[in-house]
């Protein structure tokens, strides 16, 4: 299954259409409650009449509002190393507030700094839970998008020691789309290629499979501590060759377009301004 929303409502997506959820179901229009009895919506969308669906255009970030964002620090060797620092031992976990969610195709306005690209795979969680063990963590997920955590360095490593939250929350710093595919519906959902190029030029790629704590292990360590609930996003990391880390460092620009592909999802495509 593929879901996303139009214009803040929930629809599925097959083939280049979409279909709104609350319009032929019992199902509300919000991707939280929804996300919330995910195994019958699953089941409802495997079946769903698609006679009159629309064009899945202006798609909309699959979950507008998420109450929780977690994203991990450093979940790939080579980016480690390129930032100086050995692989952690536990993941490092930080947040990006929720107000820099924002869709597939959007124009974002730099604010001054040193504004960076971070390609990265993210899990959309579907009925979550609280100290959800790692063999049932997939079982909690709804599917994974593509995601950039765009994040400007200075607010970033500003103060001792550093914080990253702020850093990574500027409007339009959490996009994701163009929408939320269901593991089962994946190539290989621990195995996943993706890239990012900057006006045309790879800047970043990798494979989901390269992280130093997987998808699973993400899910059941966040949660032995803090309740997933439906529609948190996990931002599971990302890997080298982000701007700060070159040899000359070299960030993001008004004018320029960053386009993010994950194999079997699709793409985003961010202009900055």
């Amino acid at each position: 299954m593929r879901f996303g929303t139009i214009d803040g409502r929930l629809v599925v997506v097959r083939e280049g259409l979409a279909l709104d959820v609350a319009r032929h179901s019992s199902f509300s229009s919000d991707p939280l409650q929804v996300l919330a009895r995910f195994d019958a919506f699953a089941a409802w969308a495997a079946e769903a009449d698609f006679s009159e669906a629309v064009p899945a255009e202006n798609l909309g970030p699959p979950v507008p509002n998420p109450r929780q964002v977690f994203a991990v620090a450093l979940n790939y060797r080579p980016h480690a190393a390129e930032a100086g620092f050995r692989p952690p031992g536990e993941p490092l976990v930080f947040t990006k507030f929720p107000s820099c969610i924002a869709g597939p195709d959007t124009e974002v306005t730099l604010p001054p700094g040193k504004p960076d690209w971070e390609i990265e795979v993210v899990a959309v969680i579907g009925r979550g839970g609280y100290r959800i063990e790692r063999d049932r963590a997939w079982e909690t997920i709804a599917g994974l998008t593509v995601g950039q955590d765009l994040s400007e360095r200075v607010v970033q490593s500003r103060g001792t020691p550093a914080q990253f939250s702020l850093g990574k929350s500027f409007p339009g710093f959490g996009p994701i789309g163009p929408v939320v595919v269901s593991p089962d519906e994946l190539p290989s959902r621990d195995d996943l290629a993706f890239e990012c190029r900057l006006d045309g030029e790879v800047v970043q790629h990798g494979r989901t499979s390269q992280m130093i704590f997987p998808l699973d292990d993400l899910v059941a360590r966040i949660s032995a501590i803090c309740p997933l609930l439906p529609g948190d996003l996990i931002f599971t990391g990302t890997p080298a060759g982000v701007g700060n880390r070159r040899n000359p460092p070299r960030y993001l620009r008004s004018g320029e377009t960053l386009v993010s592909r994950v194999d079997g999802i699709g793409e985003i495509r961010q202009t900055f301004v």
